[in-house]
């Protein structure tokens, strides 16, 4: 299984950091591409920070009212789909 790392992304036109304002995933959840893991503020707004991948949620490296910098990893989530493949290919 691939453990892949998410960084805050680029939410905002000449936005370099965002406060994590409120998490919607704890460690251990389920989570599918789209939706919504984090809710971030900006001087300019606040904005949902949804999933780029299927997963199951490993760690959350930044805590609540915590001000992240653009670039810098918020969450790890273990890619779904490995472990299946994994015990077809030992079958």
């Amino acid at each position: 299984m691939a453990l892949k790392e998410f960084k805050l992304p680029d939410v905002g036109e000449g936005v370099a950091e965002g406060e994590l304002v409120t998490w919607h995933v704890a460690p251990g959840d389920e989570v599918t591409e789209d939706q919504v893991l984090a809710e971030v503020e900006t001087d300019k707004a606040l904005v949902d920070v949804p999933s780029p991948f299927d997963g199951t949620v490993k760690e959350l490296l930044a805590e609540e009212g915590e001000v992240v910098p653009v670039g810098d990893v918020i969450i790890t989530i273990q890619e779904n789909g490995d472990d299946e493949e994994a015990a077809e290919a030992a079958d």
